[in-house]
């Protein structure tokens, strides 16, 4: 059984432009609450009861955030981990394996799923990663616009690699970074490098792993959303508004 979401809230987001000089994006509300909530109640309505959030920028004002958040009868539990104070600054080591790379004691030999704090998933894409075998699992969403993402390129099932914002056409399925590990991951962080652009991603890890034939493609069927760019709180406002209405998918 899989209880825990690492949940990957630890930067700035400077996109979000003047709205996160004071406040982490996480934060930012629509239609009156905080966007990290949205995604938190997502994930205990899909059944996960251990949340580990690894934070960085703006850690005060996430703790008073969680001071206040309640859901449902409060059968759960959140913890903070700060990434920036296992890791150093992000001048020194940033990226989206940096979470991961902080979580390894409080994980342990579980299964566990991962998203980005700053992404939203749909309550049914969230239960459908729960997959309880050996092998790591990445989400994969049809898109019309593939170039601007991450590209899966599978075969029989299996992940065959990544490739980040193709300039030509390889498929459509998308990489919206709903994973689940197993602690395999753990082996292959040490052994991945800086990127060109100077990060440690988890897609490198990912991608040893995929050597290894061991990650598998499970399609998402519903709404997501990289909540980013100050025009995408309008998108997600129009969301929620019309909850029935799947073509505000980001990614179409």
């Amino acid at each position: 059984m899989i209880r825990k979401v690492v949940v990957s809230a630890a930067g700035q987001g400077t996109r979000m432009l003047e709205l996160t000089k004071h406040k982490s994006k996480h934060l930012i509300e629509v239609e009156n609450k905080p966007f990290l909530a949205y995604l938190l109640d997502n994930i205990l309505s899909a059944g996960y009861k251990e949340i580990v959030l690894v934070v960085g920028h703006r850690e005060d004002m996430i703790r008073k955030f969680l001071d206040s958040y309640k859901f449902g009868d409060g059968d759960y539990d959140i913890k903070i981990v700060n990434q920036f104070d296992i890791l150093g600054p992000k001048e020194k080591e940033y990226g989206t394996a940096c979470p991961l790379k902080c979580v390894k004691d409080l994980v342990g030999k579980e299964s566990f799923i991962s998203v980005c704090g700053d992404n939203f998933y749909e309550v049914e894409d969230l239960k459908s990663m729960h997959i309880n075998d050996d092998y790591t699992y990445v989400a994969g969403l049809e898109s019309g616009n593939p170039e601007k993402f991450g590209v899966l390129i599978e075969e029989n099932g299996f992940l065959k690699k990544i490739i980040e914002k193709p300039k030509e056409f390889v498929g459509n399925l998308i990489n919206p970074s709903l994973y689940k590990f197993t602690p395999a991951i753990f082996e292959k962080l040490p052994l991945i490098s800086k990127s060109p652009r100077g990060e440690y991603e988890i897609t490198d890890a990912i991608s040893l792993l995929a050597e290894d034939k061991r990650v598998k493609v499970k399609r998402m069927k519903n709404y997501w959303m990289d909540f980013g760019r100050p025009e995408d709180i309008e998108k997600f406002s129009e969301f929620l508004k019309n909850e029935d209405n799947r073509t505000f998918n980001q990614s179409a």
